[in-house]
């Protein structure tokens, strides 16, 4: 216990050994990290979570790493912003841990001591998050960086998760990579708050602006999670335009993601994405907690002969449930 405070107390003095070791217990929900989390808990709730999710390819990566250097530096509305970036990569293979794809593309953030990189496996969670990510994020609000960039794995249909985690959700396409119809399809921009099409000097940009201006008109008032009431000003997420290995528009973007902070803070939704993603945290854990009691109280025997039931198509997938959870039901009574 006396290790993990020391490693508690490190992380709320900026100690980067400590955060790097904590971070491996929370990602390996080790029961360290759980205790940790606890302690932190107390200390979150004020850096700005951005998301970072599109299309594989389109250049989230290189994207990320521009912003985080402009971010670095302070300009006439705020001072310079420290930042961690939790790229979510594909598990390997061959070790289970990350493949570092997006820190090799992330060096020119390297050595900069307002910036902290830190990559994850998906370990084969779907909606192109780890099922650590939230509790990393946590640790690294508590450690006190202003901004926290979350990049997904890029996995298409499945990446919508990010917007319950994230307060500002950057959807990055790219002209030329197909349908544009499939963004739709995807529901990917019903999460955007900002619409970047990155890789601009590619043939195609006009079509791909069009389509997606096109989209977003169609979708309007509709929007996702703020639930904002009539007289709550609506945001429209802009379309930029971006090239990553040149720096352009990096400044247009970075001013847009300043203008959506604002705008959440001013009308109050910034309180109701807290509460929502909170809301959504604490829900995942009671159903994991609960399965977890289940399981144990459950006889095994039950168990699989239900399973067996199952499968040979005796009884229906809901009399299977319903006969296991009135029997775990009938268990708990005794």
């Amino acid at each position: 216990m006396t290790e993990i405070l020391d490693l508690v107390t490190g992380v709320l003095n900026g100690k980067r050994l400590a955060l790097a070791r904590l971070l491996t217990l929370v990602e390996n929900n080790a029961p360290e990290g759980q205790v940790a989390l606890d302690q932190l808990y107390t200390h979150t709730g004020h850096a700005h979570l951005i998301g970072v999710t599109g299309s594989p390819g389109a250049g989230k990566s290189s994207l990320v790493n521009q912003i985080a250097l402009k971010m670095r530096q302070p300009s006439a509305d705020r001072p310079a912003l420290t930042l961690a970036v939790v790229a979510v990569d594909p598990t390997s293979p061959f070790t289970g841990g990350a493949v570092l794809g997006d820190r090799v593309r992330m060096r020119d953030l390297a050595g900069d001591p307002g910036i902290f990189i830190r990559s994850m496996a998906t370990r084969g969670a779907l909606g192109g998050l780890a099922r650590a990510t939230a509790n990393v994020v946590q640790v690294l609000d508590a450690a006190g960086f202003d901004v926290i960039m979350v990049e997904t794995v890029g996995a298409g249909q499945s990446e919508v998760d990010i917007a319950r985690l994230a307060h500002t959700t950057l959807v990055i396409e790219a002209p030329g990579m197909g349908d544009d119809i499939q963004a739709i399809k995807a529901g990917i921009l019903e999460i955007a708050d900002i619409l970047v099409i990155n890789k601009a000097d590619y043939p195609g940009l006009e079509s791909t602006v069009r389509a997606l201006r096109a989209m977003l008109e169609l979708g309007h008032p509709t929007r996702h999670h703020d639930a904002q009431s009539a007289s709550t000003p609506l945001w429209i997420p802009p379309v930029l335009q971006t090239v990553a290995t040149r720096a352009e528009g990096i400044s247009e973007l970075v001013n847009a993601i300043d203008d959506h902070a604002r705008h959440l803070r001013e009308t109050g939704a910034w309180q109701i994405r807290d509460r929502i993603r909170l809301q959504s945290e604490l829900e995942s854990l009671i159903q994991t907690e609960l399965t977890s009691q289940w399981r144990a109280k459950i006889p095994a025997g039950l168990y699989n002969q239900t399973l067996a039931e199952l499968e040979s198509r005796q009884i229906s997938p809901l009399q299977a449930a319903k006969r296991l959870t009135q029997s775990h039901l009938v268990v708990l009574e005794e």
